[in-house]
């Protein structure tokens, strides 16, 4: 076996054995304990589960991103927050009044834009600073949590446009509208990140910023883009969610950045950076969203399901320390 072979492989493929383990413990134990006559596995109840790790799964893709090129981001749940508002909130501005159903491309690309350029806010004082990222997104969470208050006091923004609805409740093959937002952003960013120069070079930096600059990686404005590119998903996650419910309180989204960062750590992405992979990140989310549903499946509370999940990452972040332990002693042999 190659150096660090057993790790990657381990790495790569626990997280979908741990899916089709909480598939199988949920299924017999919701014969035993479930209050519901439907069965876990249900068709029906796993296309709805797909549909509701859409929101979380659209941000854990782009955290992916960022957290291997050595990066972290909190104030995704505070963007997805204001985009939301811009969307619901730009639908009955007066200067679009008479557009009709027209408006709505207009207020998809105003909130994606919010995204893109609260994102880019956040990468260009993370690069002309040098300030460390978790501090400077730790503040525009804040910050832009604090501009969703400011927009519409405490009190929820809401429009519903059936034609959104309609759009966002649609079927294909199956699958929820949602869903296939999140495959199409799946395939898209794991194309970007295997395929792309930009994406060899986000390994690149993560794994040993130095060596980077002294390849000639431009890192600065490189951490710029991957920055935009969560924020233009933090937005679009917004747009898909609040397209079906039409209402957005100042509150909506926390923790999603903690939700986030727990399903890319589950998916094997290293918190020091380098290393990571996209479609394990969407097993991560799935993961999560099993058990959410799985343990509330079997009659657990809120609170037990966070302890259980909390019990989970710190195992995970425990068994990555002593594989990566291992394949250092793998690439000294």
């Amino acid at each position: 076996m190659e150096p660090g072979a057993l790790s990657t492989f381990l790495k790569r493929g626990a997280i979908w054995a741990f899916i089709v383990l909480e598939l199988v413990f949920f299924s017999v134990a919701g014969r035993f304990f479930s209050l519901s006559d439907t069965a876990f596995m249900d068709v029906d109840n796993m296309l709805l589960l797909l549909k509701q790790s859409a929101p979380i799964g659209i941000i854990a893709i782009g955290m992916t991103v960022i957290m291997i090129n050595g990066n972290i981001d909190l104030s995704v749940g505070a963007i997805f927050a204001l985009a939301a508002v811009v969307l619901l909130d730009s639908m009955t501005w007066p200067i679009f009044a008479g557009l009709g159903d027209s408006v709505i491309p207009l207020a998809w690309i105003m909130a994606l834009t919010t995204g893109v350029l609260l994102g880019a806010l956040n990468g260009l004082i993370v690069w002309k600073t040098g300030v460390d990222a978790f501090i400077v997104t730790l503040g525009a969470m804040l910050g832009y949590r604090g501009l969703v208050f400011m927009y519409n006091g405490e009190q929820p923004t809401s429009h519903l446009n059936w034609t959104l609805v309609d759009f966002a409740e649609a079927q294909f093959l199956g699958l929820h509208t949602a869903t296939w937002f999140l495959l199409g952003v799946t395939i898209a960013v794991w194309f970007i990140m295997n395929r792309t120069v930009h994406g060899r070079n986000a390994y690149a930096i993560g794994d040993n910023r130095e060596a980077a600059v002294n390849a000639g990686i431009r890192v600065g404005p490189h951490i710029m883009i991957n920055f935009m590119l969560i924020g233009f998903l933090a937005a679009l996650s917004a747009v898909v969610f609040y397209s079906e419910s039409g209402s957005v309180n100042p509150n909506d989204g926390e923790l999603y950045e903690l939700w986030a960062i727990t399903a890319v750590v589950l998916g094997g992405t290293k918190l020091t950076g380098g290393s990571g992979s996209v479609i394990s990140t969407l097993g991560g989310v799935i993961a999560i969203q099993l058990l959410r549903k799985g343990l509330g499946h079997i009659g657990a509370d809120t609170e037990t399901v966070n302890l259980v999940i909390g019990l989970i990452l710190i195992a995970v972040l425990f068994l990555d320390r002593q594989l990566n332990l291992k394949g250092r002693e793998e690439l000294r042999v």
